[in-house]
């Protein structure tokens, strides 16, 4: 597949890194030399200075033959402006990043699509919804929604509460006749080896594990894993960044009590006018007794989503300190994921990381409508849609060739969510989510085509 990423910032960059894990055919263009110079040392791409908006550039990279032209620069109006003219010039497919969210909000009434843009991507608007759906599952760490709910995903570290410890998960199942979910990926404590769980695999204490399941499927799962289901009412967001303002707009809007603590006194005069559901604190975040003097003791959650992730790191740890139960911290470096659970943070969250898993369906083959990688784990879920012609359409689960390194976590069928077992037969427009390893993808997706 041909793919041209216009900006090699920190999305644009690490869009290529992935990409060319998947030996794709990437074209990296930048004006920048100095962005291009790492990238072209040490990934397996082609890199082209120039800007991107010239017509001459976009022709040079030979954007008539390109699959996909995804367009990642700092400014939405290049952005756009690039979508258009590769769509022009012969691009198949186009992605613009932008970051004010009125755009996605009138994406059909305006017609984007229209003038040859055909998908428009906000990682901070990703992430503003990746923080209200984990304040909404609030025991869990990561989670993941499929077709608003009808299946999702929810990560948790199993502790000694947990009534499956020590048991498999034909015994666990067992607890619960009716299978409301389905465990679908385990990390062992210490280790960075993801299990593709089956029906003799062991759950074990320290666990990080991945389940899909229905709606009535997430209260069992509180139960299992001995979690409490808390309302989520007074939130604290350090930060009045686009992410921080989204937030809290947001979470404001869904009943919470929110404050948010800015650093720049205009920034946070402007933030005051625009939200005025929300107490807007001008001062420094990482002052304990500023956030002592504002009772950050009886907040249910803290949610630090400045430009710094250290800042947000340490910030999130001295809120852990003061009895917050649930610490969100925004970061930017992807090492950071493997530290999250050893030091006490509940969940981190990376715009780079939300942004790919939303650009990514577009490489995979097959009838792919979502797809998400597992945080800090070797594992990507997919969603495909069925077709006539597809190899397990009209078959059994049980008769269908899926490799070991994957498992059908469940499926949607007329808008209802699924958790199914061998005996289950998949129907042509069923939405199926599996989960799966790098090296069982290839075989995942040929079942679909």
């Amino acid at each position: 597949m041909k793919i041209i990423i216009a900006g090699a910032g920190e999305v644009g960059f690490h869009l290529a890194k992935l990409l060319s894990y998947e030996s794709q055919d990437i074209t990296l263009i930048d004006p920048v030399k100095e962005n291009l110079h790492y990238a072209d040392t040490h990934l397996d791409i082609r890199t082209l200075r120039g800007d991107a908006t010239s017509i001459k550039t976009l022709k040079d990279s030979n954007v008539g033959q390109a699959d996909l032209v995804i367009a990642v620069s700092s400014s939405e109006a290049i952005n756009i402006t690039i979508g258009v003219l590769a769509k022009q010039l012969g691009a198949k497919r186009t992605i613009a990043r932008i970051s004010n969210t009125e755009f996605l909000d009138a994406e059909q009434a305006v017609g984007f699509k229209g003038f040859g843009i055909d998908e428009l991507i906000s990682p901070e608007s990703l992430a503003s919804k990746e923080i209200e759906l984990l304040l909404n599952q609030s025991a869990f760490n990561d989670s993941y929604e499929f077709e608003d709910g009808a299946l999702t995903m929810v990560g948790v570290n199993l502790t000694r509460t947990a009534q499956f410890v020590g048991k498999s998960v034909q015994e666990a199942g067992e607890i619960f006749p009716e299978v409301h979910f389905m465990p679908i990926a385990i990390q062992r404590f210490g280790t960075q080896y993801t299990l593709i769980p089956r029906g003799d695999t062991q759950f074990k204490e320290g666990d990080q594990v991945y389940f899909i399941t229905t709606t009535g499927g997430v209260d069992e799962l509180y139960k299992l894993t001995g979690k409490t289901r808390r309302t989520m009412k007074n939130v604290m967001i350090l930060g009045g960044s686009n992410i921080g303002e989204q937030s809290a707009r947001n979470l404001s809007e869904a009943g919470m009590n929110v404050k948010l603590v800015e650093i720049d006194p205009d920034k946070a005069f402007d933030l005051a006018d625009k939200l005025p559901e929300v107490l807007v604190i001008s001062g420094d975040g990482r002052n304990v007794e500023l956030l002592q003097e504002e009772s950050i003791h009886e907040m249910d959650a803290f949610i630090a989503v400045t430009g710094n992730s250290e800042t947000n790191i340490i910030s999130c740890l001295m809120a852990k300190s003061k009895s917050v139960r649930k610490t969100i911290s925004l970061v930017e470096n992807m090492d950071y994921f493997q530290l999250s659970h050893s030091i006490g943070i509940d969940t981190l969250i990376n715009k780079k990381l939300l942004a790919a898993n939303n650009i990514f369906r577009y490489i995979r083959k097959g009838e792919v409508v979502a797809m998400t990688k597992l945080n800090n784990m070797n594992a990507e879920l997919l969603e495909f849609i069925v077709k006539e012609k597809s190899a397990l359409c009209n078959k059994q689960i049980i008769e269908v060739n899926v490799p070991r390194s994957a498992i059908i976590g469940g499926v949607i069928r007329d808008g209802k969510g699924n958790i199914v077992l061998g005996d289950f037969t998949i129907k042509a427009g069923d939405r199926v989510v599996v989960c799966c390893l790098p090296r069982s993808i290839s075989k995942v997706e040929k079942l679909f085509q």
